[in-house]
Parts: structure tokens; sequence; C-alpha cells
């Protein structure tokens, strides 16, 4: 591979290229058929954000995705924005953008290397097997050299692998430690037996938890693949509206995303809706990857006591256990998820600052910022719901 010359191009969009070839890249653990590891790198995802408008003209969020192709062939791809805000990242920087324009000097545009309002740890540096290394490098050099002929302020990749930021930080990128709240299968054969390995005192107060949702006056159902109809999207396109409203201002999805999402997702998705007098009044939505359920989006019409609990976590957990799945990942942010089971972990990015004197301001940041994150997770570890000791057979 070492005297084969690499060419690298950019996309103003997914329709630019085939989705086989993407996904030859993106997922090409799914070639002979089974689900992709991350279903949010997929061409059908991110194409879905275009076509519906989610993201492109007039959102920030303006695609700038790279490939690199040997031969002809693509080796590997990224998805790249041209962003004139950090809205929908979750990895937050708006200190640093405060800061340097303080200083009289511009932080947008930038380049983000993400999946637009998605806080799922993935591959970024997406390559076809065999050109781990060469691709990821290509990539690195040309998103810096993009963002440095732009004279852009910075480049970031967001919720990339560990792996991924030590050979970034390798190749002279900056590195960052954030965290999430993870669920993990340690192999249950139902629900009860995780239940047995937390304290005595959480244990009860999740069955109490689950029994006052369950008991809300409806049932609560999952959905997947040909279970969910149309009908299913316009009720939870209303929950999606009242807590986009609420937490970001104006939801960040169309309402196109959910039909494109219907059509091309449909067994990619898990859906839990609770129902009362046959109305849904409240759901979760969730994406599957090969050995993670990915919950996304939450929202209800009607107030019912640890209902959100119940759609978001613990059916989840449910669902994980019956399927063989190996964790949960419940999204961003929320010490309340520690009590219900799920443990703090490290995320990881990428940053490139194009000023001398800013870049070393910023990575004297990111030092101190990990070790408190370090902290952190090993207090709130400890904190955890967990016996200290498996109990014995």
């Amino acid at each position: 591979m070492d005297d084969i010359a690499l060419e690298v191009t950019a996309l103003a969009g997914l329709g630019d290229i085939a989705a086989a070839e993407w996904d030859a890249c993106a997922c090409p653990e799914a070639a002979e058929g089974g689900r992709p590891a991350d279903p949010f790198t997929t061409h059908r995802f991110l194409a879905a954000l275009e076509r519906s408008g989610s993201v492109g003209r007039g959102t920030g969020w303006q695609p700038h995705h790279l490939v690199v192709r040997a031969s002809g062939t693509p080796v590997a791809v990224m998805p790249l924005y041209v962003k004139s805000h950090s809205q929908g990242e979750y990895i937050f920087d708006f200190s640093w953008a405060e800061a340097w324009e303080r200083a009289g000097r511009r932080y947008y545009p930038k380049l983000q290397s993400a999946v637009p309002f998605t806080p799922v740890s993935g591959r970024r540096f997406l390559t076809a097997p065999g050109w781990e290394a060469p691709g990821r490098a290509a990539l690195i050099r040309a998103m810096v050299q993009i963002a440095a002929d732009n004279r852009l302020s910075s480049a970031h990749v967001t919720f990339c692998t560990a792996e991924e930021a030590a050979a970034g930080a390798a190749q002279g990128l900056m590195a960052r430690v954030s965290q999430q709240f993870h669920w993990v299968n340690q192999g249950y054969a139902g629900f009860d037996a995780f239940l047995t390995r937390l304290s005595s005192r959480k244990r009860k107060a999740i069955r109490k938890e689950r029994a006052a949702a369950q008991g809300f006056g409806g049932t609560i159902r999952r959905l997947s693949g040909a279970e969910i109809e149309p009908r299913h999207w316009e009720a939870f396109w209303t929950f999606y509206q009242d807590t986009g409203s609420r937490k970001w201002g104006r939801p960040y999805l169309t309402r196109a995303f959910f039909d494109i999402l219907h059509e091309t997702m449909r067994d990619d998705v898990l859906l839990v809706l609770a129902e009362r007098h046959g109305r849904p009044v409240a759901g979760a939505l969730n994406l599957i990857g090969r050995e993670t359920l990915f919950g996304r989006y939450w929202g209800a019409v009607e107030d019912h006591p640890f209902l959100h609990f119940e759609c978001c976590y613990y059916q989840a957990i449910d669902h994980a256990i019956a399927t063989g799945l190996s964790r949960v990942e419940a999204g961003a942010q929320g010490e309340h998820k520690l009590a219900r089971g799920y443990l703090p972990c490290q995320t990881h990015s990428l940053h490139w600052i194009a000023d001398p004197s800013f870049r070393a301001a910023v990575a004297r940041f990111l030092e101190a910022e990990a070790r408190a994150v370090g902290q952190e997770i090993e207090v709130l570890t400890d904190y955890g719901p967990f016996r200290k000791a498996a109990p014995q057979d």
C-alpha cells in the first residue's frame, strides 16, 4: 500500500457517492448481511439527514464529506461538515468560541467530523479493511489542510473511538476526554438477574419505579421493523417536537426525517410506545447496532411518574437482554442514569486549532479537564448502584 497514490476529494453531499461505496468503508462488517456496528455512519442514516433538510443549507451543518481513493476505489471516508455554530454536537466548545471572539478573532466557521445531533461514539475515520492506518492518516491530513487553506479557526472530530483518539494524537491533534453513562450486559438471563447485582436499596427503588410506571393506566410496547406504522411516527413527531422545543429552542430534525427513517431504516429502529385508551402518550426512539442499543429521543404528551425511566432505560435493558446485545448507550449527560445501572465511561474527541497561542491555551484546558473527568468517573463508579462484590451462588 505504501507505493499506491491516494487521492482525496470532498463531497457536497452523500448523493455524490454510491451507498455501497460509502458503506464498504463505514460498515464493512455488514457486507454479508447482518447489522452494522454503528447505524449512524451508514450512508442511509447520513443521507436521511440531508434528504430531509435536517442538515444542509440554512442549518449550520454544511456537508463537506471526505473520500480517499486508491486507484479509483474508495478506501476511506469521513462525515465532515462546515459548521457556523456549535449546536447539536454534545462535546461543547462554546467557551473556546467565546474566548476567541472576545480576543477579536472569528471562531466560526469551523470543520466538524461528527454525526449531527448524535452523541454516540463510533469510528469517524471510516476505512475499508486493511486501510486503517493509511486511510486514517490521509483523512487527518486532508481535514487539517482544508481548515488551514480556508483560514478556519479549527477542526474537530467528536465521539471518535479511543483507538482513533490515540492515533489522532500521534499525528498532532489534541485529544479530549468526556463521559457518558452506559449499561453493560453481563450475560444476564433477565431483568431480575440484573437486579440481583444491585444493592438492596437500589433494587427496591427500581422495582417501585417500574411498578409505578407500568401502572400508568395503559400499555407499553416495543416495536421494530414492520411493526412500526406511519401513525406511530406521527405520534412520535409530536413527542419529539415537545422535547426539542424545551431542550434546544427548536427541534433539530425535520418531520421528513422520520418518514425517511421509516422508509430506509425501520429494521434498525426500536420504538418504545406508551399507549393509553388506544392513543400513544409517550415514546422513546432507539437505533439498533450489531452489539449495542442506542437510545436517542424521548417525549410525552402526558406526565406520568417514572414513565420516562421505564421507556428510555428499563425497556432498553429488557430489549438488550432479550436480544443478546452487549450494551445500552442512553445518550449524553444525565447522572440520574447512575442509580439505574448505567455507569460512567469515557468518550473521546480530537481537535486542531490553527493559532499557536490559542492551541496552547486549549491544550492546558484539556489537560485539566481530563484529570477532572477521570476523578469524576472514579467517584461516580464507586458511588454506583452495584454491590461491591457479586453474590455467590
